[in-house]
């Protein structure tokens, strides 16, 4: 298990302050949140690039992946949502990140419509993505909350380009076990996504184990390389607890799950 955390959990802090801050408590990489007022993000100069990358080395850290909040799934034209997956995908590959998160944004439910479109827009991005060296990752959320709808479309696509990112929570709330998910996503799985929430009716996140997530049935049954990325929904939850605070705890629960030390 490599555990790395998800920048939404320390909104619009400086890039240096949150690598300073995960390194200092073991985190090995880092997702990053691409979205207005944060330091990721597709408008980024190429002096910014350069900064960010010297920042990462400086601090033995992944950047793992750019968490998009593009939506493949969701109605709408085409061409401009291939455009803005490409942008992203540059913005990925210039950073040094391997992964760019999507979402499926479907409408209410997974569609057959929604789906045709997610198929559509992944296989006309497939090939950049190869080329650039970044695998866009669809993950289970929203109108796919489950790990067989979106192992459904992806099989539909069929690119190596292309493939999962499971977050557990959605997959929990869809009633899928975490044997039920994997066995749905394995073909396709890029990295996991975890957090915890007191109960399926009150989603603040709160420190890792302390809720009814199952997160050590998951992580316990992913192979032994795999990134586990702790994704603390801090901006839509004020009332959180700070995350700094949870960092080093958090770390060293997800390592006692996988059997090492930290």
């Amino acid at each position: 298990m490599r555990p790395a955390l998800s920048t939404l959990g320390l909104p619009g802090r400086p890039l240096t302050e949150v690598l300073r801050l995960a390194a200092a408590h073991h985190w090995q990489g880092l997702e990053l949140r691409c979205a207005p007022g944060e330091p990721v993000h597709p408008a980024m100069t190429a002096e910014e690039l350069r900064s960010a990358r010297r920042e990462f080395t400086a601090h033995g850290i992944t950047p793992l992946a750019v968490a998009s909040y593009l939506g493949v799934a969701a109605p709408g034209d085409d061409d401009r949502l291939v455009s803005a997956l490409t942008d992203h995908l540059r913005l990925a590959a210039e950073l040094g990140a391997r992964h760019l998160r999507v979402f499926p944004h479907g409408a209410q439910s997974a569609t057959d419509a929604a789906d045709r479109r997610a198929v559509r827009r992944l296989a006309a991005a497939a090939d950049t993505a190869r080329s650039l060296g970044v695998r866009i990752l669809l993950e289970t959320h929203d109108s796919h909350r489950s790990g067989h709808d979106v192992a459904r479309v992806l099989d539909l696509v069929g690119h190596p380009a292309v493939g999962a990112l499971w977050d557990l929570m959605h997959t929990h709330l869809a009633g899928e076990s975490p044997a039920e998910s994997l066995a749905a996503l394995a073909p396709h799985l890029g990295y996991v996504q975890v957090k915890d929430i007191a109960s399926d009716d009150d989603l603040t996140p709160i420190a890792l184990g302390a809720g009814v997530l199952p997160i050590a049935e998951c992580v316990q049954a992913l192979p032994a390389d795999c990134w586990v990325s702790w994704e603390y929904e801090a901006p839509w939850h004020p009332a959180a607890a700070p995350l700094p605070g949870l960092l080093g705890p958090g770390a060293a629960y997800l390592a006692r799950l996988a059997g090492q030390s930290v």
